[in-house]
């Protein structure tokens, strides 16, 4: 129902007037249906009150509660104060009105500047005609908006230069000219070469480009990019030109800076420095900082700061619009990078003050308030465990305990490595609900994870008589009609499931637990449903993903974060190797000497058929291969995506009941399967796979006090690939190997398609402004529990349109 105060209002009135003739007519009459209604009404808007506001109306509603009871004259005090404390709220809503009027009118304001550069076309700055703006729609700028905030990728220092007569052989320099000549030919190979001379003053170096001759598309582009005259800046390292025996660049990086017309002084540009931008075919330097440049003197005025004052003063930042200026045109290093320290801390604050507020108002919401009790099932569980909880795993429990200890929703995330223990914390958890008199919910995002989870909770707890269900969209429709009666009248304790658990037919008798794990699977809607099936339930996310801490702050910012960063005791680190094709022979020998021991392996390809596009191992096809031929003695299983779910389960459950020595298989066995007999693990065209998921698939061995083995086997790759594979060879700590994925793959492939928002920064690293992420998001969370946003209209407009990662 929405809130309508007049309407209450005017209720009320009428009522009151009713109520007093009646009063005063019939002194023994009873006020039942008058009083009820006075309540109800009252109550209605009491959540729109402040503290001492809703102290002053609980009193009323009080006196109202009893009313028909008291006597005529304490009835008629009751109704004078009635109106006058209607009088009273009806004052605060009328100035509360006339503040967000002003408010609004400040919108207004602000969003007309905005409304100019957000969708002002780009064609309207000067320079910018009809023909350039459909070139610069191609990298994605259509307004003046877009065009100011088309941030450079690099800077070009020109104090480095050096003069072309004082050029050596194999330095990498930077040359400063004008392009003195410009000459096609044809090579005796069928090849045409597009050949720039450079001069600046002291001597002359030529360039070349080569592309095939029937190409005269690239001759024209070539001809139109580096036109005759025009002022450029060359980068490449100097060497003899096989042909001519003269200098030349090699893979020359060639900058047009403009015309000579327009660079009265382009023989003096030493301590300048000149933003390099991201280009396209007919786009060149010079042409899109022209453009940038007019924008931004037009559009001055408009450049307006969203920060909070008190932000700006404390951090001592520039304004947005010095920022603006300078991030394009900086004069020298010291103003780039405060230009840019500020630009990047406003992203980082707005996204931290949506998490922050986001937090704020979650602290306000009522969930239920659990203990574990001295001889209840938490200890029971404890104590009959075959092995002793290290100490990340109780410091872990303690952390959360102290959560839905609270009346208040718990936000927390568990997060831990690949066999730290944290199902056992979960159930530690689920189990605190059932001993409170709630059931419990735990959803995973495969059903390979679920039945995981399943079989785990079914070795650990029906000795103790708590009942668990598995809910899959696979269950028959028998099944599934007893499991869900079961889970209603509050025969089951704890459901298990994947999204089977979030239908609509999916009741709990009374829900007070809810564990997502990989939550980073689920969308908010998801998640959200599973927690509407109860009252109020606690929550606990869980992943396996080791996630950096810059990374943690931003996608997770809304959210104490709870690791587990301890293995149980006994386990051994895995030895993990990088060899290339001629080490796999010797790979396959580790493999049946670890079979001759009595242990099993997985081989893991990244493709499960044949693909033309992608030169990698298939892993259907390397079976009936690797059965025919290196292993035709042994056992060997296939796991793939394309399985049925309840194939994927028999293979896992014939491998782990070791009717297969060597499991075949693709990244299906990424999460939640756990054979502690199994000791090795290839990784087939390892380049394929990012860091973070090697170490995942790393994790499927070392799951037992035995030594295991991984063997990343590459294709040809370079240097840097190898550089890049050996950090697994030097650590098994998954933290350390997140950070470096996150330095090499960055935000939005680290965390996978569902979280686009991380795409979104203009200019912040996540690898290199950690201090200024950690010192914007003090400050944001600082502003949300101090500050109201609808006093500070411009940061409320702009955190609307920029809600990253909640919406």
């Amino acid at each position: 129902m929405i809130f309508d105060f007049d309407e209450i209002y005017a209720g009320v009135k009428k009522a009151v007037e009713v109520e007093k003739k009646r009063q005063f007519i019939n002194v023994e009459g009873k006020s039942s249906n008058f009083s009820a209604f006075i309540v109800l009404s009252l109550k209605k808007f009491r959540h729109l009150l402040s503290k001492p506001d809703k102290i002053k109306l609980d009193a009323l509603i009080s006196s109202f509660e009893t009313y028909e009871f008291d006597s005529l004259d304490f009835r008629i005090k009751a109704i004078d104060k009635l109106v006058q404390t209607f009088y009273e709220f009806k004052k605060i809503k009328e100035k509360k009105e006339a503040v967000i009027k002003k408010q609004n009118i400040e919108i207004e304001k602000i969003k007309e500047k905005e409304d100019s550069l957000n969708e002002t076309d780009v064609c309207f700055v000067k320079g910018v005609g009809p023909h350039l703006a459909e070139i610069l729609k191609k990298i994605g700028i259509r307004t003046v908006k877009d065009l100011i905030e088309y941030f450079p990728k690099r800077y070009i220092d020109y104090e480095g230069r050096i003069k072309i007569k004082n050029l050596e052989i194999g330095t990498n320099v930077i040359i400063i000219g004008t392009i003195s000549n410009v000459s096609v030919y044809e090579s005796k190979k069928g090849l045409t070469i597009h050949q720039i001379t450079i001069s600046d003053g002291s001597g002359k170096i030529s360039v070349n480009f080569f592309y095939k001759i029937k190409n005269r598309k690239m001759i024209n582009f070539y001809r139109q990019k580096y036109p005759l005259s025009s002022v450029v800046l060359a980068m490449g390292t100097v060497k003899k030109d096989n042909f001519t025996n003269k200098l030349t660049l090699d893979k020359p990086d060639i900058q047009v800076l403009g015309d000579i017309e327009d660079n009265e002084e382009e023989n003096d540009f030493d301590g300048k420095i000149i933003p390099v931008y991201p280009l396209t075919e007919n786009l060149n330097s010079s042409v899109l900082i022209k453009a940038i440049k007019n924008a931004i003197l037009k559009f001055d005025e408009f450049l307006v700061d969203v920060l909070p004052p008190s932000v700006i003063k404390k951090r001592e930042l520039i304004s947005y619009k010095e920022a603006i200026n300078k991030i394009h045109f900086p004069k020298n290093g010291d103003e780039l990078v405060k230009s840019r320290n500020r630009l990047v801390y406003e992203e980082l604050f707005i996204m931290q003050l949506n998490l922050a507020i986001l937090r704020e108002e979650t602290k306000k919401l009522n969930s239920i308030s659990l203990e574990i009790k001295e001889d209840g099932l938490v200890n029971k569980f404890v104590k009959s465990l075959p092995f002793e909880l290290t100490n990340a795993q109780k410091e872990a429990f303690k952390e959360i305990l102290s959560d839905i200890k609270s009346p208040h929703p718990m936000q927390r995330l568990l997060q831990g490595d690949v066999g730290s223990g944290k199902t056992v914390v979960a159930c530690m958890v689920l189990l605190t609900a059932i001993e409170n008199g709630y059931q419990g919910a735990i959803m995973a995002p495969t059903e390979i994870l679920a039945t995981q989870h399943y079989r785990n909770f079914i070795n650990w707890l029906l000795p103790m008589n708590v009942s668990v269900g598995l809910f899959l969209g696979k269950n028959s429709a028998k099944t599934r009609r007893e499991m869900l009666t079961n889970l209603k009248n509050g025969q089951m304790d704890i459901a298990v499931g994947t999204h089977a658990l979030i239908q609509n037919e999916v009741e709990f008798n009374n829900l007070g637990v809810v564990v997502i794990d990989e939550q980073h699977r689920f969308g908010v809607n998801q998640r959200m449903r599973l927690f509407s099936k109860g009252k109020s339930p606690q929550t606990l996310t869980m992943t396996a993903t080791p996630i950096p801490r810059t990374l943690a702050l931003t996608v997770h910012g809304d959210l104490d974060v709870t690791v587990i960063d301890e293995m149980p005791k006994g386990r051994l680190p895995v030895k993990t190797s990088l060899t290339g094709a001629s080490g796999r022979a010797k790979a396959y020998e580790k493999i049946k000497e670890e079979i001759k021991n009595g242990h099993q392996a997985y081989i893991v390809y990244p493709l499960i058929d044949e693909s033309e596009a992608i030169s990698a191992k298939c892993a259907t096809e390397e079976k009936e291969k690797l059965e025919k031929s290196v292993f035709k003695d042994y056992k060997l299983g296939l796991l793939h995506g394309k399985l049925k779910p309840e194939e994927k389960d028999k293979v896992m459950a014939d491998f782990k009941n070791k009717l297969y020595d060597i499991l075949i298989c693709t990244t299906v066995v990424e999460v939640g399967v756990d054979v502690p007999n199994a000791t090795v693990i290839i990784i087939e065209n390892a380049e394929r796979f990012g860091l973070s998921q090697i170490h995942q698939l790393r994790g499927r061995v070392g799951r037992s006090d035995i030594q295991s083995y991984c063997i990343l086997i590459t294709g040809k790759v370079s240097g840097a690939t190898k550089e890049k594979l050996s950090v697994l060879e030097q650590t098994n700590n998954g933290f350390i190997v997140a950070q470096k994925d996150l330095e090499i793959r960055g935000p939005g492939e680290f965390m996978g398609t569902r979280q686009s928002g991380l795409n979104e920064f203009s200019l912040f690293d996540f690898a290199k402004d950690i201090k200024i992420l950690e010192m914007a998001r003090e400050d944001a969370f600082e502003f949300a529990k101090t500050s109201n946003i609808n006093d500070y209209p411009a940061l409320r407009k702009t955190l609307l349109e920029k809600n990253l990662f909640k919406s």
